[in-house]
């Protein structure tokens, strides 16, 4: 059954910086490649950050200025709000990504899945696990956490799968209806898929508020490719910080929570690698 078309793709170089759209691409086991294939790390406190921690990183841009494989990619040019440039290979990267955010950070490419140290989860923020997770997850007292049992299990030891700078899944995925329908139902706030970071957007021919929530547990053919939608995206305080033209707004994660159970979007898996390009028709397959 068709259900639309590919509106959009878009990759992120760096983890939580803004990153590039493309109009074809080759979806592989481990997604779009050189998706989220480098990422800094906090020197203050350990660990692979994002800005869930350092909100600085969605005010930086990267790209790539050689086109990467599935198994390497180059180092990104990165851009600094200042208008600085600098190659992510540079000598000087840490310290001039480190002056721009007020934080000590280094910036690493992806290591192998068995270097275990260099994945693992640094220091917390707040020793009370309950005030850690509101922080990350930008939820109030009164507002409920999202279910984390449906998450890897690994992500729990680790900031992301081992071998990968995802948060837990290589695909994220968002319809074009959901941005109508929190742009309706939060006309005080700035919506902008900028804030909500998809891999893929699509553009739906019919269905509900949020129609992509209905997708999971099912196949997609998207383009030459299939994915299969494995949960919700539950969302993070990300979604509240300023990004481009997008100001700090946490009302953004009120209306989430009121209006779609803090949810937007869905993660998916890839399980037949193809080409996919903009345009192209989005099916759920039958099971």
């Amino acid at each position: 059954m068709t259900i639309g078309s590919l509106q959009a793709i878009h990759r992120y170089p760096v983890k939580s910086m803004q990153g590039e759209s493309l109009t074809s691409v080759w979806l592989g086991e481990n997604g779009i490649p050189g998706d989220r294939a480098w990422a800094v790390r906090d020197e203050v406190r350990g660990g692979i950050r994002g800005a869930k921690k350092i909100s600085a990183l969605m005010q930086l841009t990267a790209r790539y200025l050689e086109e990467p494989s599935s198994e390497q990619a180059p180092a990104p040019e990165i851009t600094l709000p200042d208008g600085g440039v600098f190659r992510a290979s540079d000598d000087a990267a840490a310290q001039k990504l480190s002056e721009s955010l007020g934080h000590e950070v280094t910036l690493w490419p992806l290591l192998p899945a068995d270097a275990l140290d260099h994945y693992r989860r640094g220091a917390a923020d707040d020793a009370d696990f309950d005030a850690e997770l509101r922080a990350v997850f930008g939820r109030n007292a009164d507002e409920p956490l999202p279910d984390l049992s449906k998450f890897p299990p690994e992500i729990f030891e680790f900031e992301s799968p081992p071998g990968t700078y995802f948060d837990a899944f290589p695909l994220l995925i968002l319809s074009d209806q959901s941005l109508r329908t929190l742009t309706a139902r939060a006309p005080e706030s700035k919506i902008g898929v900028k804030r909500f970071r998809p891999n893929i957007v699509v553009e739906t021919e019919a269905g509900g508020d949020f129609p992509e929530m209905e997708w999971i547990g099912k196949r997609l053919a998207i383009g030459d490719a299939i994915v299969s939608v494995e949960m919700e995206c539950p969302r993070c305080v990300m979604t509240t910080h300023a990004v481009a033209d997008l100001p700090r707004d946490p009302a953004v994660m009120r209306k989430l929570v009121k209006e779609a159970g803090g949810n937007l979007g869905v993660y998916a898996k890839i399980v037949q690698a193809g080409d996919v390009a903009v345009g192209a028709k989005v099916e759920i397959l039958a099971s």
